[in-house]
Parts: structure tokens; C-alpha cells; sequence
């Protein structure tokens, strides 16, 4: 089992910055992905970026792309979500997630096995 514990979120203005970070505990060593999604009332659940744990390899979804950078820190089991030019859009609860193994899809709520509870994050414009 993996537990994910997510934090950093607030209340930020637009075009300021704000950094999130996931925690993983338990069973960490079967973590092979770490992504983050995020949903807006009303809306599905939008994958954000993901991160190899291995190799740090990156992938970002364009509506972010140039905006956030996803990170890890192994010794610390634990990634991380710097956000910068946030824009109201960007108005949504944060989740991470951690795949264990490929399972079709690193873009999909559905490619990953673990789940935090999210973090609220509202740019105010």
C-alpha cells in the first residue's frame, strides 16, 4: 500500500506562484510514476504532469507546459509541483497520484494506483 499526503495549496493571485508537494509513504519502492492532476467543479479529473521516479523523465499537459515544472526528491519521497503564472484557470483541487507500472496510459486518472486527497488551489484574479 502507498499513501500520498498532499500540501501547498491556497489562495494565490494571478500571476503569482505557489508550490505543491506530495509526500508518499508505504510501499514507496513499487513506485514507478508520480503525476499530478487536478479538477475544477463540474469537470473531469485533467492530468497535469507526471515524473519517472528512476529516470525523472517529464511530460506535461499543454495547458501548463512553460508554467509548472514537476520534481522529485527520492531521499525524501516526495514530489513536487512548483506552479508559476497562474492564471484563474488553474482554479482546482490538486491530486497526486503513483503508478506502480505502466498500465496503458500515464495521462489517465486511470493508469494509476494511488491516490492523495487533494489540495485546494484558487488564483483569484
Amino acid at each position: 500500500q502507498v499513501q500520498l499526503v498532499e500540501s501547498g495549496g491556497g489562495l494565490v493571485q494571478a500571476g503569482g506562484s505557489l508550490r505543491l508537494s506530495c509526500a508518499a509513504s508505504g510501499r514507496t519502492f513499487s513506485i514507478s510514476t508520480m503525476g499530478w492532476f487536478r479538477q475544477a467543479p463540474g469537470k473531469e479529473r485533467e492530468f497535469v504532469a507526471h515524473i519517472m521516479w528512476s529516470g525523472g523523465n517529464t511530460y506535461y499537459a499543454d495547458s501548463v507546459k512553460g508554467r509548472f515544472t514537476i520534481s522529485r526528491d527520492n531521499a525524501k519521497n516526495t514530489v513536487y509541483l512548483q506552479m508559476n503564472s497562474l492564471k484563474s484557470e488553474d482554479t482546482a483541487v490538486y491530486y497526486c497520484a503513483a503508478a506502480q507500472y505502466y498500465r496503458g496510459s500515464h495521462v489517465r486518472p486511470d493508469g494509476y494506483d494511488y491516490w492523495g486527497q487533494g489540495t485546494q488551489v484558487t488564483v483569484s484574479s
